[in-house]
C-alpha cells in the first residue's frame, strides 16, 4: 500500500509539482519583466528532463512493487520490434502504475475543467 501511495504523491510531483517548480526556479532566475531566454530555456529543457525522472521512478517503484506481490513479469517486447508473423495477442497486462497514473490523469482533467469554466474567467473583452 505505501508504493501505491508514493506512486499516487509521484504522479503528483510529475503532472504539477515538476512545472511549477520550474516555473518558479524560472521567476527566481528572471532580474526583470522582460527576461532573456534564460529562464525560457530552463523550463523548455527542464520540463522533459524533470518529468523523465520523475517517472524513471515511478517506473522503478512498480517494478518494486510488482516482485513484492509477485506479478513481476519478464521483459516484454515492445509490439512494433515483433516480426509480422510473430503472435499478435499480447499477454502483458498494466501494473498498478498503469492505474495510478489513468486515475491521475482523469482527476487533471476533472480538476482542470472545473478551474476552467468554474473560476478562470473570460478573457474576452466585454462590450
Amino acid at each position: 500500500m505505501a508504493l501505491v501511495l508514493l506512486m499516487a504523491f509521484g504522479s503528483v510531483v510529475m503532472w504539477i509539482g515538476v512545472p511549477i517548480g520550474l516555473i518558479y526556479l524560472a521567476s527566481r532566475i528572471a532580474d526583470s519583466a522582460r527576461p532573456s531566454a534564460g529562464p525560457y530555456l530552463l523550463v523548455l529543457i527542464g520540463l522533459p528532463v524533470g518529468m523523465a525522472i520523475v517517472g524513471k521512478c515511478l517506473g522503478t517503484l512498480d517494478r518494486l512493487h510488482g516482485r513484492l506481490t509477485g506479478r513481476h513479469e519478464e521483459r516484454h517486447r515492445a509490439t512494433w520490434l515483433r516480426s509480422m508473423r510473430a503472435e499478435r495477442t499480447s499477454t502483458r497486462r498494466g501494473g498498478v502504475l498503469d492505474q495510478v497514473m489513468i486515475v491521475s490523469v482523469g482527476l487533471a482533467l476533472v480538476a482542470f475543467g472545473v478551474w476552467f469554466f468554474g473560476f478562470a474567467g473570460s478573457s474576452l473583452p466585454t462590450g
